[in-house]
Parts: C-alpha cells; sequence; structure tokens
C-alpha cells in the first residue's frame, strides 16, 4: 500500500477496514477518519475542475491530435494494454505516434525524457519506471517518452520525432493538457472504485465527471458483469458517449530471460507459483487459472514493488516448498525482476493484449482509426 511494503496480513486488514468488512470500533473509527479526508480531498478536486472548466486555469494546447487513455480509479484497468493497442492501431494507418506518459517510479523527476526512439529501451528500467519500459520494448518504430510535465514531454516529441498523434498514458485528471480526444477505460469488475474517493476508496474523482469523457472502455468484461444497469448508469453519467467492451486475452508465455514465446498450453495442467506486483493481483490469479494452470499459491506484492534479494529469497522458498513445476508472472513483473531470477525453476511472465469483443466501431469513429480488423494487441 501506497508503495511501501506491509505483511500480508496487515494489508489484507487495512483492505476490509476500507472495504467496511472488517469489524470492531478501531475499524469504524478508521472508516470514519477515512471517510472525512475523502470529503476534503473531493472538495479540493471539485474546486480544481471547475476552475479548469471556467477557464481559471489554464490549458495548453499541442500542435497536434492527443489522444488519452485514462480512468477514474487507482490502478488496475487495463491502461498498458489499451495504450499499446491504441497506438499500433493509429501506427497501421500511417500517423507517426508517440507515447507520453508520467513514467511513476522513475528517476527522471518532472523532466522529459526519451525512453524509446522506436528501436527499443535505452535506459535501465529503474530510470525511466516499468510500465514505460515495458511501452518501449512492445512498441518496435514507436517512440516512447515521460515527463512529469505532460506538455513539455509532447513537444520532445514534436521536436524530435514529428509526431501526429500522441498516445496519452493516465493523463485523465492532468487537465493542464489539451486532450482532443478522452478514452476513459471502466474495470468491469469494479467499475465505481468502491463508491468511495481516495482515501477511503479507490475514486480519483466522482463518477460524474465521466462526462468529459469522448468514449468508454469496458476492460476485463469477460470477469465482471456488464449488466443492463451499468450501461444505463454510464449512459446518465456520459449521455451519448459511446462504449465498447474489450477483454484482457493471455498471447502468449516468455520464458525468463529472453527465451522465445511458447505457446499458452505450455503448463496447462502444471503447478506452479504465481508472482505478481501489480493493482489487480485478482485478475492475475484468475487469468492462470482460466489457462489450465494450478496456482499452488501466489505472492501478491504491491503494485510496482521493486524486487531485492529478499523477495527473491522468499519466491525461491515459496517455490519450492510448494513443489510449483515454475514461477509465473506478468509482462510488468518481468521488467523489475530481471536477469536476477529466483529459483533453478523456470520463469514465465504471461503476455497481455486487448482485444476488443463489442462496440469497436463506435469508439473507432471517435478515436479516428477503423477498428474492423483492429480487434487485438
Amino acid at each position: 500500500m501506497f508503495g511501501m511494503r506491509v505483511p500480508a496480513w496487515l494489508g489484507r486488514r487495512v483492505e476490509e477496514a476500507i472495504a467496511g468488512e472488517a469489524p470492531g470500533v478501531p475499524c469504524r473509527v478508521a472508516r470514519l477518519l477515512l471517510a472525512g479526508l475523502a470529503g476534503l480531498y473531493g472538495a479540493g478536486m471539485g474546486l480544481r475542475n471547475v476552475a479548469y472548466d471556467r477557464g481559471l486555469l489554464r490549458i495548453r494546447r499541442l500542435p497536434c491530435r492527443v489522444i488519452c487513455v485514462g480512468n477514474l480509479t487507482v490502478g488496475g484497468t487495463g491502461k498498458t494494454p489499451t495504450v499499446l493497442w491504441l497506438a499500433r492501431a493509429l501506427a497501421s494507418t500511417g500517423r507517426r505516434v508517440a507515447v507520453v506518459l508520467r513514467g511513476y517510479g522513475s528517476q527522471a523527476g518532472a523532466a522529459s525524457r526519451v525512453v524509446s526512439d522506436g528501436g527499443g529501451l535505452q535506459e535501465d528500467w529503474r530510470s525511466v519506471g516499468d510500465e514505460a519500459a515495458l511501452l518501449a520494448a512492445r512498441l518496435p518504430g514507436i517512440p516512447v517518452l515521460i515527463g512529469g510535465d505532460r506538455y513539455a514531454a509532447g513537444l520532445l516529441a514534436l521536436s524530435a520525432f514529428q509526431a501526429e498523434v500522441i498516445v496519452l498514458d493516465d493523463g485523465f485528471q492532468h487537465r493542464r493538457l489539451h486532450r482532443d480526444v478522452d478514452l476513459v477505460l471502466v474495470d468491469a469488475t469494479d467499475p465505481f472504485g468502491g463508491g468511495w474517493l481516495l482515501p477511503r476508496g479507490r475514486l480519483r474523482e466522482r463518477p460524474t465527471n465521466l462526462g468529459r469523457a469522448h468514449a468508454l472502455l469496458l476492460t476485463r468484461a469477460d470477469e465482471g458483469e456488464v449488466t443492463a444497469s451499468l450501461r444505463e448508469r454510464l449512459e446518465r453519467l456520459a449521455p451519448g458517449v459511446p462504449v465498447a467492451s474489450a477483454i484482457h486475452k493471455p498471447s502468449a508465455l516468455l520464458p525468463l530471460p529472453d527465451g522465445p514465446a511458447e505457446r499458452l498450453e505450455a503448463l496447462r495442467g502444471s503447478r506452479v507459483l504465481a508472482v505478481s506486483g501489480i493493482a489487480n493481483p485478482g485478475s492475475f490469479r484468475r487469468g492462470l487459472e482460466a489457462l489450465g494452470m494450478e496456482v499452488a499459491a501466489h505472492l501478491a506484492y504491491p503494485d510496482h514493488h521493486p524486487y531485492g534479494a529478499a523477495e527473491r529469497a522468499e519466491i525461491d522458498r515459496s517455490a519450492r516448498s510448494r513443489g510449483a513445476r515454475a514461477i509465473v508472472t506478468t509482462e510488468k513483473d518481468a521488467v523489475r525482476l530481471g536477469t536476477h531470477l529466483p529459483a533453478e525453476l523456470p520463469v514465465y511472465a504471461v503476455r497481455i493484449d486487448l482485444e476488443v469483443v463489442a462496440g469497436g466501431e463506435a469508439i473507432g469513429g471517435v478515436l479516428g482509426v477503423d477498428l474492423g480488423d483492429q480487434t487485438r494487441g
């Protein structure tokens, strides 16, 4: 939580308290305090949005098309697979595309820098963040840049690469930069972050602000219920905004550190240890089980967790004690594990691609791409 490693039992207790599931007076008091802080946070966000809406805070415009991929909640909606899918779809039309993101966890601070000129990662992942490193590895021919000031990073993309379209990763709340299109992701397994603003829940801003969106994408549509009531609520919050549905589809197993991709069936029926440091670990485990793997245990670390010697030893011990045949992790975790892999067991990363399963034509029109044959990342 909050970038810190906490004991698993304590982490569960805190999550239960926030979710309102843990009994006892201390947990009730904690929920009341968090609710008060959420009210203050919501008031601040509301004033900020009003200031932008009325022109009291400046919005800067780049001389190119900017398409933002964002969400209302903290982490875990599938922005990275969506950015990969969208950047490729736009590039396939012949336009010069660049990806710009903050570079969470990087050592760059607010400074803008080039992570990839389209020829692969140019620096160690610690310098640029795991998300930027993954995008750089999976987007050959497409520059990737980071910077706390997304306007400055966009200017760098224009001057260095003559970008015609910039895909802005996780920028729905970054209102200082004008966006031509806001594509907002809504996780079908938890559409509104438990219904509470931070820090009581996972909402970055109120659902009513979905009205700023130009298109909505329901992710993990195969894991959650895309009900008529959910669609009706989205229509009330964002009248007339097109809605598409997508799934996160495993496409290959990647032997680490650098083996050739293998078919997903390679571990079907195998007993594996799952390892992840992502915002939605439950989705990862369910995905492995859907592929026919027997998950002996799942070591779930905090999102963006940097693996060190202690974690590698823990992974090694757990794999051996559980009788695992292999260790399976995510592509983003593979970046942070690097070449210092635990155990003598084989280690695999699961490659995930986005597949739009409904509504592609509607959002394709907004995004400016033909998604008739672009439904897979």
